[in-house]
């Protein structure tokens, strides 16, 4: 959960509300306010457990950003302030702010929420189809993450890979059996994506070279993960392999954002 002391929820507070009061973000209507959360994160933001504070736009927001890991509370409030740049209010509507001094304090929060060295990043996963199960799986990941308990995320981490590479081939109409490993799917996406696009030399090779990786990764997730009665890696080497396969897959979130549109 992400550490907002009361003097960082104050910043926030003030670039979100921009002196209309407590409740108010931006200039969100409540339909709007979910929809930005619906489609920009497949969050859903009117869910009880964000409504510790209430049920207001404002006070979801604080209830959710209390509730969720910094990787995804950062995530969040860089997206809000985009939306307020894409359409700032007219000097008219209501108080204005002091725009510098005001951003300035809201990203002094968002830098603290990505700077904490003991933070695994998790923005590398994403819904990219509307199911219940990866959800969950996804929920599953930044709570282990969360309790800094990398050994318990990697079995998920594998299942989340094997879901994220036959989706990212169908879409392509490819077909993918159920029991093709996982370096096996990550290869074929490789082969795929190069005919799409003209990727640089490097970038080949670093999702080339990704295969290999992929397919220890199976050994772990069979013989040193969760998954079954095995000697569980240190805690360490998970956090090295899980911030690997998450580069891969942040990579390949960039560059192939097509993927998760359904």
């Amino acid at each position: 959960m992400a550490n907002i002391k009361n003097r960082d929820w104050k910043k926030i507070e003030e670039a979100i509300s921009q002196h209309r009061g407590r409740g108010y973000v931006l200039d969100f209507s409540d339909p709007e306010f979910s929809e930005f959360f619906d489609e920009e994160f497949r969050i859903e933001i009117d869910d009880e457990r964000y409504q510790t504070h209430g049920s207001s736009k404002g006070k979801r927001l604080r209830g959710f950003c209390e509730a969720e890991h910094p990787s995804v509370v950062s995530r969040v409030l860089r997206a809000l302030w985009k939306a307020y740049e894409d359409r700032p209010p007219q000097p008219s509507e209501y108080n204005p702010i002091d725009v510098e001094a005001t951003k300035a304090g809201f990203f002094s929060v968002i830098e603290m929420l990505e700077g904490d060295d003991q933070n695994i990043r998790t923005d590398a996963f994403e819904q990219f189809s509307r199911n219940e199960t990866l959800s969950e799986l996804i929920a599953a990941i930044e709570r282990d993450i969360a309790a800094n308990k990398p050994q318990a995320a990697l079995d998920r981490l594998h299942t989340y890979c094997m879901k994220k590479f036959r989706h990212l081939l169908e879409v392509r109409g490819e077909t993918v059996t159920r029991d093709e490993p996982l370096h096996s799917r990550v290869g074929r996406y490789r082969k795929t994506l190069v005919t799409e696009r003209n990727l640089h030399e490097t970038s080949d090779r670093a999702i080339k070279s990704s295969i290999s990786l992929f397919e220890a990764f199976n050994d772990v997730r069979n013989n040193k993960s969760f998954a079954h009665d095995n000697d569980i890696i240190t805690a360490p080497e998970a956090r090295l392999i899980f911030e690997s396969i998450s580069a891969i897959l942040r990579f390949v979130k960039a560059i192939d954002v097509s993927a998760f549109e359904e």
